[in-house]
Formats: C-alpha cells, structure tokens, sequence
C-alpha cells in the first residue's frame, strides 16, 4: 500500500487544498484525493509540481507501507 503524506505536509506549512492548486496548477479534485488518500493514480507531473511546491522529496511525499 502506497501511504500519501500530502496532508500533513500542508498541515505542516499551514497550507489549503485550494492555495495548493492554484499555485501547483494540479486540479483542485486531484489535491482533495491525494489530500484524503482516496487517490488510486497519480501522473508524475503531478507528483512533480508537489514536490516542487511544497519542497520535498517523493519519499517524504508517498510512502511504501507493507500490507503484512
């Protein structure tokens, strides 16, 4: 299972998902699924554009997390 950590890197930056899509350019519906981890695709301009914006790696972002 892929753990996304969207939420507490804004939480962290005391971000919006609405700041974080006008600034990202991402669609505001991708932002709210990351954000809640609803999410079951993501592009890799995407995942760019966050982690350019919030200045972060892709660990830091997504995590591998082991079902057993």
């Amino acid at each position: 299972m892929i753990k996304c950590h969207l939420s507490k890197l804004m939480g962290e930056k005391k971000l919006k998902i609405v700041d974080v899509a006008r600034e990202t350019g991402v669609n505001r519906g991708t932002i709210t699924r990351l954000y809640h981890e609803t999410a079951s695709r993501v592009e890799l301009e995407t995942i760019d554009a966050l982690c350019r914006y919030l200045d972060c790696e892709v660990g830091e972002l997504f995590e591998f997390m082991d079902d057993h």
